[in-house]
């Protein structure tokens, strides 16, 4: 199973404001420390804060936060509302029938299993546990701690 880029950096947003949780973000600087596309992370970004993900203030002063303690933040349920489909196959998008064996097939119900597993182990980790390695991530981040 493959991640849309869309999730990849809404984690990767989230893992960026848990290490900074001591001041307010700009998406300008998440931007440029991963060295990614400002006007992707505006989308990424409003729809965190619309999910309930991210606090964003706007006008002089503001910026971006974590709306909960990292340890709140399942990474499971990330990856759920920032996914569009876990059509792992054709046959698991409802509109498609263009497989003949989809009626009999018995692969789905087995990719169907391993992509519920797969949500299952996200459901394990918060994203407090993606920051146990806080000062290698600030390093690669080039985040300086006041």
């Amino acid at each position: 199973m493959q991640l849309t880029m869309y999730t990849d950096y809404s984690l990767r947003v989230l893992i960026y404001l848990g290490l900074r949780r001591d001041r307010l973000s700009t998406v300008s600087e998440i931007a440029q420390s991963y060295g990614i596309s400002r006007n992707h992370l505006v989308k990424v970004v409003h729809n965190l804060s619309t999910l309930g993900f991210i606090v964003a203030t706007r006008g002089k002063g503001g910026g971006l936060s974590l709306a909960h303690p990292p340890e709140r933040i399942a990474i499971g349920d990330v990856v759920r509302h920032t996914e569009a489909n876990f059509n792992v196959v054709e046959c698991f998008d409802k509109k498609n029938k263009a497989c003949p064996i989809t009626p009999v097939c018995r692969l789905k119900s087995v990719l169907g299993d391993a992509a519920d597993a797969f949500l299952r182990v996200l459901d394990g980790y918060t994203l407090a546990d993606m920051l146990k390695n806080e000062q290698k991530l600030s390093i690669a981040l080039r985040i300086i701690k006041r």
